[in-house]
């Protein structure tokens, strides 16, 4: 092991359920197995952090044929004392109509998504 990777901190900046609740707010239709491979988490874990923002009332989920659709829950507030009044769409730094509506979603996850996580699975159209 490098002396650069012993010093790196053992601890980061977002938790999962922040990465989790970011990700299916930029994409309520993203299925579980997209969550986990953008946030780096076994399938298993997204299921126990989704059961979590749900019974926490940060998200909804509508089943829709085979798939789930996720709504972020506008208004909803960050749990820590400290935070006390912050919504969580300010925590997430997302404009409130995308969390209400999903309009937009889908694009906003395709550009984001791919520079955030670095994923650059998409073909070029070749427009």
């Amino acid at each position: 092991m490098s002396d650069a990777e012993q010093s790196r901190p053992s601890w980061t900046f977002f938790t999962n359920h922040a990465r989790v609740l970011s990700v299916i707010a930029r994409d309520p239709e993203v299925r579980v197995r997209d969550i986990a491979a953008a946030c780096l988490l076994t399938e298993r874990a997204v299921q126990a952090i989704l059961v979590d923002l749900e019974d926490g009332g940060y998200l909804t989920r509508q089943r829709s044929g085979r798939r789930n659709i996720y709504r972020v829950v506008p208004g909803t507030e960050v749990r820590h004392p400290a935070d006390r009044g912050r919504a969580v769409a300010d925590a997430l730094d997302l404009p409130e109509q995308e969390l209400s509506s999903g309009a937009d979603a889908n694009a906003v996850s395709a550009d984001a998504g791919e520079r955030e996580f670095g994923r650059h699975d998409r073909m070029d159209s070749g427009g």
